[in-house]
């Protein structure tokens, strides 16, 4: 088993920095290990199978900013500890310069601000790597040299959103993507309708079958048929779904006795995804048919039959609608979960695998939600956004990205699941304001991807049943949230 050592600057920063725990080791190619994270004393050890070199990924507490992930560059296995600041502040700087280059390369404008923080850092670096007989010297160096850093990517993050972006409005009077949201209401008219119709020319319609058909052979289609009423009346662009949710507790209770009889499962499966388009061929054109099969949880399915089972979905909606266009969603689109060594595919291979079989994959659905356990992200720079949405670009497929971030910590009574808000993170990080700072770092920058065909929020309101606590965009008292009124900008700029 390989070790990969990291040493702190105290045993106090270690008891007050849980995120280390979450920490991850990856190879050069960009697969994730299993990884075990121990914690002695002042050192950090991350055990692998292998010996490989690697690199060490991990949400480090960076002052103002709290837990931001970071990772290493390629580190070989070595007896003496690498410092881990300094290792993550070389990894950063490696990020920044290549990232940079790229972009100048393809001819985008670099700032002075950009450039002067990136030479700064760089000098603080280099003092902090000479100075590594003073560890106490050498960690504080290199913690300056990541804040200075991070200023420099946001930097660089917001000259490519202003540019790019301002490039798409000049190609097109409307830029051909989606923005949309999860139509979580109970009836309607709904209270924000206005505002909603305002900001979003595309909706969310669920038609969970959990939902539909919580009693074997019962259905119930009379929420689902409301609010795709509503989007056809208001030119909405729809899409409903996920038909079948592959995350713990997403499937009906009562398939539960044939969890382990595949066969018959996966005909319960199709036989509901055949009535559902059935009931609105032609009126849906976009259909979300699975969810979460990449992290998967339901039932007992393992990741072949996850696999096997969504491709037969996929296959049997197109026999239903050779119109429509099919999707998948993906959560943790980073593959950190991964390190918990419980899968063989990276969510790229695996969409790379349906995508290949030929069963009429339509596009991929990126769930990124950040502050929330266990099924979130952990927080992570711009610069690791456009280096994702690139990554999955290569497949060729309409990217689709459902974001979510939450604008309170405290409890919400009508969430569904076991999601909670990350209270390992200081709430003075989730609040309306730093949801809408969020948005305004992530939304265009999405928006400004050519592979990116829609951007989705969670779900509208916070009032009724939703799956991230507090991400909502509408609640009672109060009506629009922050985030509701700079996503209304963004709606603006798509449409300059």
């Amino acid at each position: 088993m390989g070790v990969i050592r990291f040493s702190v600057e105290s045993a106090e920063f270690l008891a007050n920095w849980p995120e280390v725990h979450r920490g991850y080791l990856s190879g050069g190619d960009g697969r994730i290990f299993a990884t075990r994270i121990e914690v002695e004393d002042r050192q950090v050890l991350c055990r692998r199978s292998s010996s490989e070199s690697c690199h060490f990924h991990v949400a480090f507490p960076i002052p103002g900013r709290g837990p931001v992930v970071i990772a290493t560059t390629t580190l070989p296995e070595r007896d003496q500890p690498y410092l881990l600041s300094v290792e993550l502040a070389r990894g950063l700087i490696v990020q920044l310069r290549n990232q940079s280059s790229t972009w100048q390369l393809a001819g985008m404008l670099v700032p002075d601000e950009f450039t002067n923080r990136l030479l700064e850092a760089q000098r603080l670096f280099a003092k902090a790597a000479l100075s590594q007989h003073d560890e106490g010297l050498a960690w504080d160096l290199a913690l300056r040299a990541l804040e200075v850093g991070l200023d420099a990517a946001d930097w660089l993050a917001d000259a490519f959103r202003q540019q790019a972006l301002a490039g798409r409005q000049r190609s097109f009077a409307t830029m051909p993507v989606l923005l949309g949201c999860e139509l979580n209401v109970s009836e309607v008219p709904f209270s924000g309708q206005a505002e909603f119709q305002q900001v979003f020319n595309a909706a969310a319609v669920r038609v969970d079958w959990r939902d539909v058909e919580s009693a074997e052979g019962e259905y119930d289609w009379s929420t689902a048929d409301r609010h795709l009423e509503y989007c056809e009346s208001h030119r909405l662009t729809t899409r409903a779904g996920s038909l079948i949710d592959l995350g713990a507790g997403g499937l009906p209770d009562w398939l539960t006795p044939w969890e382990h009889d595949f066969f018959n499962l996966q005909s319960f499966v199709c036989d509901f995804v055949e009535t559902a388009i059935s009931r609105y061929v032609g009126r849906v054109r976009l259909w979300e048919v699975a969810a979460r099969f990449n992290t998967g949880g339901v039932l007992s399915l393992n990741e072949e039959s996850r696999l096997s089972l969504v491709a037969r979905v996929l296959d049997t909606a197109r026999q239903v609608d050779g119109e429509s266009q099919y999707l998948v969603r993906v959560d943790q689109p980073w593959g950190e979960y991964q390190a918990r060594g419980q899968h063989r595919l990276t969510p790229l291979q695996a969409i790379d695998a349906l995508a290949r079989s030929g069963v009429g994959l339509g596009g991929v659905n990126l769930e990124i939600a950040v502050g929330f356990l266990p099924c979130g992200t952990a927080n992570r720079h711009a610069l690791d956004f456009c280096r994702m949405i690139d990554m999955w670009s290569l497949l060729g497929l309409p990217l689709y990205v459902t974001l979510a971030y939450p604008s309170r910590a405290d409890l919400d009574m009508q969430v569904s699941g076991d999601t909670e808000v990350d209270s390992r993170i200081s709430p003075a990080n989730f609040g309306e304001t730093e949801q809408a700072t969020w948005i305004d770092e992530v939304v265009p920058l999405l928006l400004a991807k050519p592979s990116v065909a829609g951007v989705f929020w969670s779900h509208f309101t916070d009032e009724r049943a939703h799956r991230f606590p507090n991400a909502g965009l509408w609640q009672e008292p109060g009506g629009a949230k922050l985030g509701l009124k700079h996503l209304a900008a963004w709606s603006q700029a798509r449409r300059r």
